[in-house]
């Protein structure tokens, strides 16, 4: 089992510190928060051991999972990394893309295995779907998000929109080409709705809305692709597959057919992948283990979230 410790034990790091103490693949060996007064109160309630500092947990430990504000994510990176250990850091990666290049360039010159927390490639509609997602040329993303003073730090493309970009960059194989974005601040200082529109070398197109003021909860994707469209619920973990085939030429009566202008006709019928029950956070965290032992590849490596942020900067720039 490898030895793991926990930076931050705000609401996100007590869901990690709970998940870590369960799994079978890490041995949960404390955490450390800057706050005292939280870390005190989560140490008597929980039971888990507090580290005074970030040396001490970080020297105890094989694997540091970086839970803290991402304005810091950098500096504890470093300090891990400096002392030889694995990192698992939450997106978004850093708070500047040459952060995140620095990050990336020590861990290869040390050999050691980072990962980054786009918790939405292991939702269960997500991994029910993905192996069907063959060069989709359009795509729409819409997520929708209550209020809530928590993450209103960051602009709201770093806060929800950053995940739909890691699921679009890991889809589509190919370069963004161009990006034109708008952006408004209702009660924050910082944009609280935007929409983005990434364009590929490939020609694929993804219009991309996110919100932290709206009145009701959404995480929906849409992909549309050569005989095909599939609709991703990542909140309600379900999925749509609607596909189009040649039609037979004795269509059944319940069959649905359509004739386009040329003549052909298609067969419309539904596809519906088993959808596994499961633990996002948990999946992601075992998975880099396995990474770890194995000494292969994890699954959202560094370079995806460094991606991911230097899309979601440009759409920033496009602000101003």
């Amino acid at each position: 089992m490898l030895k793991a410790g926990v930076l931050g034990a705000g609401h996100l790091g007590k869901i990690h510190l709970k998940l870590l103490n369960q799994s079978e693949k890490y041995e949960l060996v404390g955490f450390y928060d800057a706050d005292p007064i939280n870390a005190k109160k989560v140490a008597d309630e929980f039971g888990y051991t507090y580290f005074n500092s970030i040396e001490t947990l970080i020297e105890a430990v094989d694997m540091v999972d970086i839970v803290t504000p991402t304005l810091s994510h950098y500096d504890c990176a470093l300090k891990a990394i400096a002392r030889g250990k694995h990192i698992f850091i939450e997106k978004p990666i850093t708070k500047t893309v040459d952060e995140a290049e620095h990050i990336r360039q020590l861990l290869a010159e040390n050999n050691l295995r980072g990962q980054v927390g786009h918790v939405e490639r292991f939702n269960p509609a997500f991994t029910a779907v993905r192996s069907i997602l063959e060069n989709p040329m359009f795509i729409e993303t819409h997520r929708l998000a209550e209020f809530n003073p928590r993450g209103t730090d960051v602009p709201v493309v770093l806060d929800l929109m950053i995940h739909d970009i890691d699921i679009i960059l890991s889809v589509v194989q190919s370069k963004v080409k161009d990006i034109s974005a708008s952006g408004v601040s209702v009660i924050s200082n910082s944009p609280d709705i935007a929409n983005a529109r990434l364009e590929f070398e490939n020609g694929c197109v993804a219009n991309l809305t996110a919100s932290r003021i709206s009145l009701k909860n959404m995480r929906k994707t849409r992909f549309f692709q050569k005989d095909a469209y599939i609709a991703v619920d990542f909140l309600e973990k379900k999925v749509e597959v609607v596909k189009m085939k040649n039609a037979p030429e004795n269509p059944g009566d319940f069959d649905m057919i359509l004739q386009n202008a040329e003549g052909e006709k298609k067969q419309i019928y539904f596809d519906n992948p088993k959808i596994r029950e499961n633990n996002a956070i948990l999946d992601e965290l075992e998975t880099f283990a396995h990474a770890i032992e194995t000494n292969t590849t994890p699954i959202v490596t560094l370079e995806d979230g460094t991606n991911a942020l230097k899309v979601a900067t440009q759409i920033i720039e496009c602000f101003k």
